[in-house]
């Protein structure tokens, strides 16, 4: 490791989370013959190839991986020691993981106000189901990430911040459920496997005795929300975001059973990660 320096290990990290020099030029603002000589550096210091060159982008090596995951590390530290030197004042880049629901429904007073408070602080918002928002965290793609319950890694710290109420939203081409029973046989409308309210509806749904017709996999609570209205299927979704997009007239709402429909949304961050940057954000989020 003789001779890496934190401007190279940042490059490497780009390029590597980019997947091509492309892509990881636009973002460093620099030109792609700097990134490429760089990355050659790089490799002949320390005698690996740290990518597959492929005609589709590039792809870590065995070496590459193990490179990347100090190189997040020796990054971080050195974003905590800047802050630390500098009285713990929060600056610089914030990577925070998110639920689409919590970045459209939760988030936006809070981020607002954080950015009010702390302009040094450049926020950068990532959405994914919670599964992805756990491997994003763990890989140190992301310094925090808000994710539905549960949450049970050993190297994981969590707070609870919010509570979501789920309820089952019909079109209202369906006839009114007398029982939830009856709408087997229907398609289900949800984002894809990871996503932790779709994990709570197949249970509740086996629970109950209720099969679907099918799943239809959508990538947005708008794309849900418009295939349900169309008649498609049913969806589950957060009472936070139907209060956004007022949606009356448009389903049918039926409530849920308690230990479905209320569901905490937890704050999680790595156990080793220290930050002024989380510690502000802490102080303007509720505590359940």
């Amino acid at each position: 490791m003789h001779g890496l320096d934190l401007r190279s290990l940042e490059i490497f990290r780009t390029v590597a989370v980019e997947g091509s020099v492309t892509k990881a030029a636009m973002k460093l603002n620099r030109v792609q013959s700097n990134i490429s000589t760089r990355i050659k550096q790089l490799e002949q210091r320390l005698e690996k190839n740290l990518f597959l060159r492929q005609n589709r982008g590039l792809t870590l090596t065995p070496d590459g991986h193990l490179l990347l995951s100090y190189a997040e590390r020796l990054l971080q530290l050195s974003t905590e020691a800047s802050e630390a030197l500098n009285e713990g004042k929060p600056r610089g880049v914030f990577r925070i993981g998110t639920m689409e629901s919590t970045a459209a429904a939760r988030l936006p007073e809070i981020l607002s106000r954080y950015h009010q408070l702390y302009p040094d602080v450049e926020i950068e918002l990532e959405t994914d189901t919670a599964g992805g928002l756990m491997d994003r965290l763990l890989n140190y793609d992301v310094e925090i990430a808000f994710a539905a319950e549960p949450v049970s890694f050993e190297t994981i710290s969590t707070q609870a911040v919010f509570e979501e109420e789920l309820v089952l939203v019909a079109p209202q081409s369906f006839p009114p459920l007398e029982n939830t029973s009856e709408i087997s046989g229907k398609t289900v409308v949800a984002f894809g496997t990871g996503c932790a309210y779709r994990r709570y509806l197949e249970e509740w749904l086996l629970e109950s005795g209720i099969v679907p017709g099918g799943i239809m996999v959508m990538g947005s609570y708008l794309a849900i929300l418009a295939s349900v209205s169309a008649g498609t299927g049913f969806a589950v979704v957060p009472q936070s975001v139907l209060d956004m997009v007022s949606p009356k007239g448009q389903f049918r709402l039926y409530p849920l059973p308690n230990d479905v429909a209320r569901i905490k949304t937890l704050l999680a961050w790595r156990s080793d990660y220290q930050s002024a940057k989380l510690d502000a954000l802490k102080d303007l989020l509720p505590i359940l």
